[in-house]
């Protein structure tokens, strides 16, 4: 069977690089080169991560041209949540130590703020999570000792403010919530299919460390939710009405605003072995090399026509070779990572919108924000092929970052890629994913040494670069205690042995008294939509997959919401949003300067910033 095939080609990757034989780099990078360069990355995270933690700590992201902070999402240092696996994945222990503590002591989200469910979902809770399977696991050689699942309770306590969003007929949640009051009455009702549909993986996860299936099923609910209204070519559109059901915009394509929806569907697979997801994953990719496909570009179609609309390559599709090697699909990635490449090579870096039509950068799109999804794919199709292009590839990425893009306190987005005017923007994510594909790309040229590559698990990376254990209380929960010396949980506890009762996470209780539930708090009613209960167990001939799990696509006049009994049914989560107990210091004080301290600036590096802020390192050449 292919799914088997497919999981045996990810397994062959995971492992290829135990097996490889160390020291490989290009004709053009030596393997001092890729040492240094390894090194220079390293520094330019530092750079970046210090100039946040003196200028802008304890606000969310750093303005690097001017040297002050910003809160752009929650107010609760999401550039230090957002870098907390990078710093372990650096081996950074003291850094490492005390950021978790200050997180743990002072980070808090009984606050009246709104905020974006998907990016608080991939940036908080997925950095939560990380770092969390980090500080409590002795096998990754970066146990806190004084850790007792701090960032877990924290971790419950955000999920759990952002469940009111999926109380929707669709069960596509919104896409914004207030963390202590709901969804306000106003909320927009359309949302993006990425943004409903990006969140299986942390809330997954949460589900499994917790026990408690809740998060798990509302997320795969949204999941279905948006591919029971696919087209009938197997097309989803860009945005969609989370209440009818009706796409508002019908531009189907592998790049904004429905990217990460297809890399999900993978990697859920891959991380929970789950085969629904394998299902739609393979479905959704035929449909997207049939109708998206004119090699070795993407264009963005109509969902139900297949009418080309938009012949653009936006920066964001750069991740979709990386998800081909992990599909096994590399002769593809190759060439359309080669592609995309051409673009960052003509410029110094890639424009959020280039035109294919004219070959040229389109209007009004052209910054580059630090993005990390073509670094993401270098790094993956060098770990899948050891060809030493790739190494070259991230030698140019660096020069760029260094020669444009670094100033006085970190990393500025890129106003303009052919003028390479500055922006006093630095997102967060370019500690979370830029820098740490490239270390990783130059780690695993020189020989790797690092918990990724050389840990105790094989971990998926998040749609945020958060890397994810596939350990048998995540991969195998439902295996386990099913034969002597299987992973077991035993209320709070996990042991290895044999249970008599087995976690179900198809299903659900009205109230959780164990693990980090109190009985007294109400827990969400979850009314599957499309249960789980009914699916037809074993082979059935004559039924095809879609069938067998009861997801059908949905035409687009049947996509209004009403009462009628023909009509998909309302999915209700009735949520008690209430004065949940704020995890973090009962006196409410803040422990700024004792981090500062903590976090105290290293340099790396003797090298000096000119009066541009630049390093002299290779400089761009300007082939536009």
């Amino acid at each position: 069977m292919r799914w088997k095939s497919l999981f045996l080609w990810v397994l062959h990757l995971m492992v290829f690089s135990a097996i490889f034989p160390p020291g490989v780099s290009a004709d053009g990078v030596t393997p001092a080169e890729a040492k240094e360069l390894r090194d220079e990355v390293r520094d330019m995270f530092y750079h970046a991560f210090d100039g946040y933690i003196k200028h802008a700590f304890p606000l969310d992201e750093l303005r690097p041209l001017t040297c002050k902070g910003e809160d752009s999402l929650g107010g609760y240092a999401l550039t230090l949540i957002d870098s907390l696996d990078t710093l372990a994945l650096l081996g950074d222990r003291e850094r490492f130590n005390a950021a978790v503590d200050w997180v743990s002591e002072n980070v808090r989200f009984d606050i009246d703020k709104t905020v974006s469910v998907f990016e608080t979902t991939i940036r908080i809770l997925g950095g939560l999570l990380s770092a969390h399977l980090i500080a409590s696991d002795y096998a990754t050689g970066m146990k806190i000792q004084s850790y007792d699942d701090q960032l877990l309770h924290l971790s419950v306590d955000l999920a759990q403010r952002l469940l009111p969003a999926f109380d929707t007929p669709t069960g596509i949640p919104f896409g914004s919530v207030n963390l202590l009051h709901g969804v306000d009455e106003n909320e927009s009702k359309i949302t993006s299919t990425a943004g409903g549909g990006t969140l299986t993986l942390e809330f997954g996860v949460l589900s499994r460390l917790t026990n408690n299936p809740v998060f798990e099923q509302v997320t795969k609910n949204a999941v279905r939710g948006i591919w029971a209204r696919r087209s009938k070519i197997n097309l989803v559109g860009a945005h969609i009405n989370i209440f009818t059901g009706e796409w508002t915009q019908k531009d189907a394509g592998i790049g904004t605003s429905i990217d990460s929806f297809y890399e999900y569907l993978l990697k859920a697979y891959l991380l929970f072995g789950d085969e629904e997801y394998l299902f739609m994953f393979q479905e959704a990719y035929k449909a997207a090399m049939r109708y998206l496909h004119h090699d070795p570009w993407y264009v963005e179609v109509n969902m139900n026509s297949a009418a080309t609309v938009w012949p653009l390559f936006n920066s964001l599709q750069a991740f979709w070779p990386g998800l081909q090697v992990l599909a096994g699909d590399v002769d593809l990635a190759i060439r359309t990572h080669a592609a995309f490449f051409s673009v960052w090579k003509k410029y110094g870096f890639t424009p959020e919108g280039f035109n294919l039509a004219t070959m040229s950068v389109q209007h009004g799109q052209k910054s580059y924000p630090l993005r990390p999804e073509l670094i993401e794919s270098t790094y993956w199709l060098f770990k899948a092929t050891r060809d030493p292009r790739y190494l070259d590839v991230g030698r140019d990425i660096v020069a760029s970052l260094q020669y444009a893009a670094r100033c006085p306190c970190g990393y500025c987005h890129i106003a303009d890629v052919e003028s390479h005017k500055q922006d006093d923007h630095m997102e967060s994510f370019f500690l979370a994913e830029t820098v740490k594909y490239l270390w990783l790309l130059f780690d695993l040229s020189v020989g790797p040494d690092n918990i990724v590559e050389n840990g105790p698990y094989k971990y998926i990376f998040s749609t945020e670069g958060h890397f994810l254990p596939a350990t048998p209380e995540i991969s195998l929960v439902n295996e386990h205690c099913s034969y002597f010396g299987a992973f077991c949980k035993d209320g709070a506890k996990n042991r290895y042995g044999i249970f008599e009762t087995s976690f179900n996470h198809q299903k659900t209780n009205d109230t959780h008294s164990h693990g980090f539930f109190s009985s007294s708090v109400a827990q969400p009613k979850i009314q599957d939509s499309f249960s789980t209960s009914e699916f037809i167990k074993g082979h059935c001939q004559g039924l095809t997959h879609g069938q067998k799990f009861g997801i059908s696509y949905s035409d687009d006049e049947e996509n209004t919401y009403s009462s009628d009994a023909s009509q998909p049914q309302r999915h209700d989560v009735v949520v008690t949003n209430p004065s949940l107990k704020p995890v973090g210091r009962d006196d409410g004080s803040n422990n700024t300067q004792e981090l500062h301290e903590n976090l105290k600036v290293v340099h790396l590096s003797d090298d000096k910033d000119d009066n541009n802020g630049n390093q002299g390192t290779h400089p761009v050449e300007d082939t536009s």
